[in-house]
């Protein structure tokens, strides 16, 4: 039975309740403050989110309103009013020139059209005297004129040689045809330029086939989107995916990779609904290899079975962010953490603050610290990976073992922000240490994340694919524009150096023939020109 009674006083009331309802109570208190704390940061992170920059920069100074006062009245405030007046002294006038930044600049090497404009006849007699006036200087005004693209039929005739003797006078005449090089695609009219095209416009501008279809039928050419959908599979399928699986093969030679991973929608997977996720992982190279590669791989699933059939014969050092799928990797595989997304848990903790809270916070305090260990990189960044060793162990080293005895200190809510980032932090520390060990490692993994960037902002266009093999092809097409794009060369005219070498290379039986396609082959005519 509840055992309570009111006390009369003048001032306040006073209920005596029993002491185990009372510590009921504070625990339900508390647990709802925890609650309405959690949302009202969930709400702050979320407005930020929404509408404040995405950027992560800290500016080097943020003023308070109390700062203001000083701001506009420094001269008042800095000013001795007992210093002597400073001599005044004559200076010579200096005018300066008005100059203007420009970094844009018209190509060498493209054709020019000469557009001359000269007086007519009639028109080139002195007034004064009427005799007849010559040309005694020019001015010359340069343009950068752009033509659209403009479709070309190319006929390919192989002619059929025989020797008039021959056939006049003995019993057989011989018959000579000349050679004429195999079709990208046999029975079809594409050409390696049309698919190049194609899959550019795609992959790196962003257009879905729909969009193409549109603009080839204002220029008069009928071109369905399931026939360019259809080369791009069969182009893909002969002539990309040997080349794919030979970068592979170089990519798990070396010893640092990165590894990520973005969603993907596509709609007619076996035994699985249109709207499930699916998934696309990228795995490239460091900063330092024999010559750049990123290779994309789709997946209907995000199983920690799918980075280890990929890296199957790798070993050597893999960056990635902290999917729990990477920890079961064989041994041989030492992973590396990524302090970008421990950085972005700080500063989530951060926003969740009021402004007049967040100066000397301990959030503040964790983001400095990551602050200052991606300062030093930025130092680093001119080493060799053996300078950077050394550097880091006498610079950062340090700075991440204070880091680290600060973190143990404290001990928030778990459901905090703030929470959550020391928690993060301290649960990834072993992995985010490990960029100590070699040279060649980074603070971040955001190189992979770089690398999907591209793919992501294409998703927003094309928005799904339709069958499995559409979602393949799309990876492999991604992976050689992409490590094409990182080697310097110019995407579409190495596809078309591709599309027209490889029919007639034999190159899924001539390993030299394939090694003459990788990228760091190519001629000189696939690259940017600078």
């Amino acid at each position: 039975m509840k055992n309570e009674h009111l006390q009369d006083n003048s001032e306040q009331e006073m209920i005596q309740i029993p002491l185990a309802e009372y510590q009921s109570m504070k625990e339900q208190i508390s647990e709802l403050t925890q609650k309405v704390d959690w949302f009202i940061e969930q709400t702050r992170i979320s407005r930020h989110k929404r509408f404040a920059p995405s950027s992560e920069q800290t500016k080097g100074v943020q003023l308070t309103f109390s700062d203001f006062d000083n701001v506009f009245n420094e001269a008042e405030v800095t000013a001795d009013e007992k210093a002597p007046e400073p001599e005044l002294t004559e200076v010579k006038k200096y005018y300066r020139k008005k100059t203007r930044l420009v970094t844009d600049r018209l190509p060498e090497g493209l054709p020019v059209e000469i557009i001359e404009h000269c007086l007519p006849a009639e028109e080139q007699i002195c007034s004064t005297c009427g005799g007849e006036l010559h040309v005694m200087g020019k001015e010359v005004r340069s343009e950068l004129k752009l033509i659209p693209a403009k479709a070309v039929i190319v006929e390919h005739v192989k002619y059929t040689y025989g020797c008039r003797y021959c056939e006049k006078n003995a019993e057989s005449s011989p018959v000579v045809k000349a050679t004429m090089p195999d079709p990208v695609i046999k029975g079809s009219f594409a050409s390696p330029e049309a698919i190049a095209q194609i899959m550019c416009e795609k992959y790196i501008m962003g257009a879905p086939l729909y969009r193409q279809e549109k603009d080839f039928e204002r220029n008069g050419i009928q071109l369905s989107r399931q026939t360019m959908s259809n080369w791009l599979i069969k182009s893909t399928e002969d002539w990309l995916i040997p080349i794919y699986n030979a970068l592979k093969e170089n990519l798990l030679e070396n010893d640092v990779l990165f590894s990520d991973d973005t969603t993907l929608q596509v709609l007619k997977e076996p035994d699985k609904k249109a709207q499930t996720k699916s998934y696309l992982w990228v795995y490239r190279t460091g900063s330092n290899p024999p010559f750049h590669i990123a290779l994309y791989e789709y997946q209907p699933d995000r199983k920690a079975l799918r980075p280890k059939e990929f890296l199957d014969g790798f070993t050597g050092f893999l960056h990635t962010d902290a999917y729990a799928g990477y920890r079961s990797l064989p041994s041989n595989i030492i992973l590396v953490g990524c302090f970008a997304h421990a950085r972005r848990k700080w500063c989530d903790a951060l926003t969740a603050l009021l402004p007049k809270d967040r100066e000397g916070s301990k959030a503040m305090i964790g983001k400095q610290y990551c602050d200052k260990l991606f300062e030093l990189e930025r130092d680093f960044l001119e080493c060799t990976p053996r300078e950077r060793y050394d550097r880091r162990l006498e610079l950062a080293k340090p700075i991440l073992d204070e880091f680290y005895s600060w973190l143990l200190t404290l001990s928030p809510s778990n459901k905090s922000s703030l929470g959550r980032a020391v928690n993060y932090t301290l649960k990834e520390w072993p992995y985010l240490e490990r960029y100590l060990m070699d040279g060649r490692l980074e603070l971040s993994n955001n190189r992979s994340e770089r690398a999907l960037k591209p793919f992501v902002i294409d998703r927003k266009n094309f928005l799904f694919c339709i069958t499995p093999q559409g979602a393949r092809s799309s990876a492999v097409i991604f992976s050689i524009i992409e490590t094409a794009k990182e080697n310097g060369l110019n995407p579409y005219e190495y596809l078309t150096f591709i599309f027209k070498n490889a029919p007639n290379w034999d190159i899924r039986n001539d390993a030299e023939a394939l090694h003459r396609l990788m990228p760091d082959q190519a001629p000189d005519s696939c690259k940017v020109k600078s």
